[in-house]
């Protein structure tokens, strides 16, 4: 069970209504911008703005602090600004845009079904891979790209003709991540289950035991550890050693209610800090030097979808499958 006499700053949040169900949290400069699963994007904070953004649903979305990016199922990317100003990048028509992901130098991926798509300062290139991309991920270095995809995941540098490299393991795999430092691809699976290589050798590295499907994942400040959502506690694999988290437990933090799950997690950008958002829409600060809790939000039924920090850590959005947004300056 949660302590019952946590420390509360429930009365500094900031809430509103974004419409429909909050899928994704970003920041526009100062501004928070939430995508909707309605194809609005809302910016709120020290700007504010409702954009219709696509005619039908937002299904992925990135953020550069400039323009929050979202990708629909009316086959366009848009990106909106501060003030609200939309443009569109990409419009393939009637085909659905599944995933995207900004890279360097401004450098845009994307992906409609089976193919895979870059757009960089030289050309627009296309990759097509065995099954529909389940995600994609720049490296943190190079200008290379992660496509995740049934059995496994593709490495792809797009500015060459070398031939993508496989990384082959049994399963649908969704979601992936670098780690901060390149050495790592993570990736979330269709089973409750997260699965790694080192990117060096191959290795593998299976993070196993969840009760439900990890759909949030990031990194601490440090880069030492990746939090994750899909338990009841919020998971934390070490990935500061070179075998990372191979033959390691990972930490757990802040167990919520009886049959309560966090459903979404955000590392504080700065700070050895995250916080936990869980299916009752409850909302922690968790400090992982000894594992205090603090209540940001109290549970109100609706699970929560959308968590992000600002860059410089000084405010939190978030957003539920009910709605209801908002803001935590600290």
């Amino acid at each position: 069970m949660v302590s019952v006499d946590r420390p509360s700053l429930t009365e500094k949040l900031v809430s509103f209504e974004a419409g429909s169900q909050v899928v994704a949290a970003h920041f526009v400069r100062e501004s928070a911008a939430f995508a909707t699963g309605e194809g609005e994007v809302l910016i709120a904070g020290e700007s504010e703005a409702r954009v219709k953004a696509h005619k039908g649903a937002i299904l992925s979305s990135a953020g550069d602090g400039e323009r929050i990016f979202t990708a629909g199922d009316d086959g366009r990317i848009v990106a909106v600004d501060i003030e609200g100003e939309q443009e569109t990048l990409v419009d393939i028509g009637n085909k659905w845009i599944d995933n995207l992901a900004l890279g360097p130098d401004g450098a845009l991926a994307w992906s409609a079904g089976k193919t895979a798509f870059v757009r960089g300062k030289k050309a627009e290139r296309s990759l097509e891979v065995v099954s529909t991309v389940g995600g994609l991920a720049f490296a943190p270095k190079g200008f290379r790209l992660a496509i995740a995809h049934y059995n496994g995941a593709t490495l792809w540098f797009p500015n060459t003709d070398a031939a993508p490299e496989t990384l082959e393991w049994k399963g649908s795999h969704l979601g992936v991540m670098f780690s901060p430092d390149g050495r790592f691809l993570v990736t979330t699976m269709q089973e409750p289950a997260l699965h790694g290589w080192r990117l060096s050798d191959g290795q593998h590295m299976r993070m196993s035991g969840y009760p439900s499907r990890v759909r949030s994942m990031g990194f601490t400040a440090d880069e030492k550890w990746l939090a994750t959502s899909g338990a009841q506690e919020a998971i934390l694999w070490p990935f500061a050693t070179r075998d990372g988290p191979m033959g390691k437990q990972p930490l757990m933090f802040a167990p919520g209610l009886k049959d309560q799950k966090v459903t979404a997690v955000a590392c504080h950008p700065k700070q050895a800090m995250l916080a936990a958002g869980y299916s009752d829409g409850m909302v922690l600060l968790v400090r992982l030097a000894d594992g205090a809790e603090v209540l940001v939000r109290r549970p109100d039924g609706s699970p929560v979808t959308a968590l992000a920090w600002r860059g410089d850590g000084g405010l939190l959005a978030m957003g539920t499958e009910e709605g209801k947004a908002a803001l935590l300056a600290l």
